[in-house]
């Protein structure tokens, strides 16, 4: 089969110190296959037996931080506000049961288990990202974001709140997501837009402002694109070292079981990274081919693949020292797991490695989710990462109704 090779030169590492100088290592590359038959395979999720946990690497603990009984319907998205509190949004593709709530967790005495537990917000409309800035609070509703007063330490929000910024809720229902964050000094915000659909099927009149990163103003003023050609950009979070701008992206279907490669990139202000005329490169999609080439002729290579289908949305770097030195400045992944692939791929959290801010290759973190490929039943799907201020991870495992908490041993 003829095979086309993308030249990832972010990729590259100075790995070695030979006669007192550096030498840089050659560029990694990845290998992409030419398009191939398209393939279904759903997951069951069985949820996770009495005594059965994810599985970390040694040096680790996984415990539960909460579950069904703490009320968790579909726990998509953790937020962890400046006085410590743990924010969870709810929500599900299938509007007609969707929670649309979020959650509270209080540990005042910073023991590591909550002592309390409110409903913080009702009535939402599918959301996802939340963010605490000066007196407001933030939430990436599928529709827009909306603002509402708020004090440090609060409860509670019973306040109707403002939409700041219009999104269009209609299109592709599983790219419904709308994430949130601030600028490094709060001036500016984030939100991240999937598209309508899955290569522009619908039209691209249906495509504006999606499969995007918008930037505003803290009042919803000044809009502009931030980066384009993103299919599903969902986890957002700042490079602690270079200071950019990553995200995760999920990235098309229907070209095979090895096509297309999701991803973890930087951000730059103004790229565009090929959806859907292209993807992984100048890799024109042969469905699209030669409507825009001076599009494909412009798209940015992403810094990271983690693997076709996998569903790869959740992002945090870890700039916390609980864990181990190698996990300092590093990035994990949450992999919600793939569908159209013959065999199950994601269904697990990544791990990262960052060397003085550019990034090397992905490896297994937490993983276990997988019951069955044979019978395709799965534990549970991990989205959201969070890093807490005791420097643990807490990942959201929506189809399991369940926080995991993954802790360094001492």
């Amino acid at each position: 089969m003829k095979r086309k090779c993308v030249t990832l030169l972010a990729f590259s590492v100075f790995i070695a110190v030979l006669n007192g100088s550096a030498q840089k290592e050659s560029a990694n590359t990845i290998s992409l296959p030419e398009p191939s038959e398209s393939h279904r395979k759903n997951s069951k999720v069985i949820g996770w037996p009495e005594g059965k946990i994810p599985i970390a690497p040694a040096g680790f603990k996984v415990t539960k931080f909460a579950d069904k009984t703490n009320g968790l319907d579909n726990p998509r998205w953790i937020y962890v506000t400046p006085n410590g509190d743990v924010l969870i949004s709810q929500a599900k593709t299938n509007k007609k049961t969707s929670p649309n709530n979020i959650l509270l967790f209080r540990d005042a005495d910073k023991n590591g288990s909550y002592e309390t537990q409110e409903m913080f917000m009702t009535g939402l409309n599918q959301p996802l990202g939340m963010l605490v800035q000066g007196s407001y609070f933030y939430v990436g509703n599928t529709d827009g974001i909306y603002r509402y007063p708020y004090r440090n330490g609060q409860t509670s929000i019973q306040d109707t709140g403002i939409k700041i910024l219009d999104l269009t809720p209609d299109g592709y229902n599983n790219h419904w997501t709308r994430n949130i964050i601030a600028g490094k000094n709060g001036k500016k915000f984030y939100i991240s837009s999937g598209s309508a659909s899955n290569v522009g099927e619908h039209g691209m009149d249906k495509e504006t402002r999606r499969a995007c990163i918008i930037e505003i103003n803290p009042d919803g003023t000044g809009e502009r694109l931030y980066a384009e050609g993103l299919r599903n950009p969902v986890g957002m979070d700042w490079n602690p070292v270079t200071g950019a701008l990553w995200t995760a992206v999920n990235e098309r279907d229907h070209l095979g079981d090895e096509l297309v490669p999701d991803y973890v990139t930087s951000v730059k202000d103004g790229g565009y990274y090929g959806w859907p005329y292209a993807y992984f490169g100048k890799n024109e999609d042969p469905r699209l081919k030669g409507k825009r080439p001076e599009l494909v002729a412009k798209t940015l290579v992403p810094d990271v693949p983690v693997g076709a289908h996998t569903a790869s949305l959740g992002l945090a770097f870890y700039t916390n020292s609980a864990f181990p030195p190698k996990y300092r400045n590093g990035a994990f992944v949450g992999q919600h797991g793939s569908w159209n692939r013959s065999t199950f791929s994601g269904y697990k959290v990544v791990f990262i490695p960052f060397t003085n801010g550019t990034p090397g290759k992905p490896e297994d973190f937490l993983t276990g989710f997988i019951a069955s490929e044979e019978t395709g039943e799965v534990y549970g799907r991990p989205v959201g990462v969070t890093v807490l201020p005791d420097g643990s991870l807490l990942v959201a495992d929506d189809a399991a109704n369940t926080i995991w908490r993954v802790s360094a041993k001492k």
